[in-house]
């Protein structure tokens, strides 16, 4: 469907200043995405607006900001012992994807709430 200059102005604003979303703006007008963007884009342009900045969404990547204490205890490491704990972290992280856990000595795995020896 085509839309007038200012529909799309009207579309753009919308979105611009977040009353609806890309995908429902798809759903609602029945275009795409993409062009559902393109619309904000016009519309910051037309009225030399500042890029609209990227919402916070729950699911992004998780910020791995360290804490002031434990910052201090990483600055007095060496370079090999920061190394073993990259790698430790590493290993812990394949495990839990994988699903379990080791505990102590490596001789229990934490299945999910189970232990297995």
């Amino acid at each position: 469907m085509k839309y007038t200059k200012e529909q799309r102005l009207d579309i753009g604003r919308k979105l611009y200043v977040g009353e609806i979303t890309r995908r429902k703006a798809a759903e609602i007008y029945d275009i795409s995405e993409q062009t559902a963007r393109d619309y904000m884009r016009l519309y910051r342009d037309v009225n030399q607006l500042p890029p609209k900045q990227a919402a916070k969404h729950s699911i992004a990547a998780p910020s791995f900001q360290t804490p002031p204490a434990a910052m201090e205890e990483l600055e007095s490491m060496t370079k090999e012992q920061l190394i073993q704990e990259i790698v430790k972290a590493r290993i812990t992280e394949a495990r839990l994807k994988k699903g379990y856990e080791v505990k102590g000595d490596g001789t229990v795995i934490l299945y999910g709430k189970t232990n297995t020896k």
